[in-house]
């Protein structure tokens, strides 16, 4: 196998637009930009997410995820039960925290950045002008508490 692979590789060095098999399923799972299946958040317009490990729905569950934040959309308030650490893929990521949930008051973010969501803690994010896309690491579950303007879950 080992040997296939190899050569499969070399052939692919020297033949351009070959290109190898993907390595056994057992080594690693791939995930590629074409296979995520995008959802819309019914609570939030412009925001769609789709998960590549894990289920943020499990308890205990360790997941990721992606999240695509169209020009102009924005989350409400919310607090999240468990940590979050998310990475800033595409454009900039405007932050903010607090229930008042002020767009003029947020932080610019731009690709690379890295921001850690603490468990509990009010906060609102999204795009302005552009289209952002965050990659969102964390332990399920992985679900949003909306709050109203005093920082209180909303019904």
């Amino acid at each position: 196998m080992r040997r296939a692979v190899t050569a499969c590789c070399l052939a692919a060095l020297l033949l351009p637009g070959q290109a190898c098999p993907d390595p056994p399923a057992q080594v690693m799972s791939i995930v590629r930009e074409a296979d995520l299946h995008w959802q819309r958040d019914p609570q939030s317009p412009g925001l769609e997410s789709a998960v590549l490990a894990g289920d943020p729905r499990r308890a205990g569950e360790p997941y990721v995820l992606r999240v695509r934040f169209a020009p102009g959309a924005f989350s409400h308030p919310h607090f999240h039960p468990n940590t979050r650490y998310i990475v800033v893929l595409k454009g900039t990521w405007w932050v903010g925290a607090g229930a008042a949930g002020n767009r003029d008051a947020t932080t610019p973010l731009p690709p690379g950045s890295f921001v850690i969501h603490h468990a509990g803690e009010v906060h609102f994010d999204g795009a302005k002008d552009e289209e952002v896309i965050v990659q969102i690491t964390g332990i399920g579950p992985g679900t949003a508490t909306a709050v109203d303007a005093t920082g209180r879950p909303r019904p």
